[in-house]
């Protein structure tokens, strides 16, 4: 039978040392936390995690050396590493929040929030929730919106499609493409002109991107 936690049990994998020493005192002055490990870099929080030592939340910062805060997030949610995770970041860029969204976070916060703020988010998150930022959530609205736009796009294109769509995204002209896929200029510029239509762009660079920007490339 597992021992009921009296606190919420707490790793902080930050690679500066003042910070972690910082939220350590902060969160075990409030009496219902417990900072139970803390880590200097990426590899060594998975470390941690790896030992089965059972945190209830990981204090995530994103710049850490050997293994980013991304890196992190992505091992833990491929190996159904049972933690809640909180990104506690200076980047308030929507493509970092973007990108741990689509991971699967539990909670991004930025590290000039106050105190309160940060306890709102463990106390959100230990309750089955989520918790973004509130000044983040109109920027990563609007990108989730072009996100799903994309994707609807992607759907419309055919297989044969995504391939020369690929193939742009390296670069290739036309001639290449034609004889990487075994089929005629003709009918490469024919795909071309379906592509441009199909993800609303003008030209090759501006596909290019478009593939690059949805992992297609």
């Amino acid at each position: 039978m597992s021992k009921v936690k009296d606190k919420i049990e707490i790793i902080i994998a930050d690679d500066h040392m003042m910070i972690r020493e910082g939220l350590k005192q902060l969160l075990e002055l409030d009496g219902t936390m417990k900072v139970i490990a803390e880590a200097n870099d990426g590899e060594e929080c998975l470390n941690l995690l790896n030992k089965k030592i059972h945190p209830d939340i990981l204090l995530l910062d994103i710049n850490m050396p050997k293994k980013n805060g991304i890196e992190v997030l992505e091992y833990i949610k491929q190996n159904k590493i049972p933690v809640k995770v909180l990104i506690l970041t200076v980047h308030n860029e929507v493509e970092y929040l973007l990108k741990a969204v689509d991971i699967g976070i539990d909670g991004y916060l930025l590290k000039d929030s106050s105190y309160d703020e940060l306890k709102e988010a463990i106390d959100v998150i230990i309750s089955g929730n989520t918790y973004i930022q509130p000044s983040l959530l109109p920027a990563l609205n609007e990108s989730m919106e072009d996100y799903a736009l994309d994707k609807e796009k992607i759907e419309w294109l055919t297989k044969r499609e995504l391939d020369v769509l690929r193939l742009i995204s390296k670069g290739c002209s036309n001639k290449k493409i034609s004889d990487e896929l075994t089929i005629s200029e003709r009918t490469v510029k024919n795909h071309i002109s379906h592509i441009f239509r199909k993800i609303d762009v003008e030209d090759r660079t501006q596909a290019a991107v478009f593939a690059i920007r949805n992992k297609i490339s």
